[in-house]
């Protein structure tokens, strides 16, 4: 999967959102479905698929994981641009 295809993704796209807009955030699987509204085990998913397009970091511990959006400015650029050219 690549950044454009995410955004074709209802689900990628609610996250790809959620943690645009609130950039300090870090949540688990459950509060992100929470936040977006969709079932978990699909949000669990969507979140590995924007961790391995470096969108988001996994910050892995043995009883869960926290998720984050990157700090790679270039991608928070790239993430802006297609953002902007969503309807909203």
């Amino acid at each position: 999967m690549n950044i454009e295809k995410a955004f074709k993704s209802d689900l990628h796209l609610k996250i790809i959102r959620f943690f645009h807009e609130n950039q300090a955030s870090i949540d688990t699987p459950r509060g992100v479905a929470t936040w977006v509204g969709e079932d978990r085990s699909k949000v669990k998913k969507a979140l590995e698929d924007l961790v391995l397009l470096n969108l988001l970091v996994a910050h892995r511990t043995t009883s869960t994981t926290g998720y984050s959006y990157t700090r790679e400015a270039k991608l928070i650029r790239k993430v802006s641009a297609l953002l902007g050219k969503m309807p909203s």
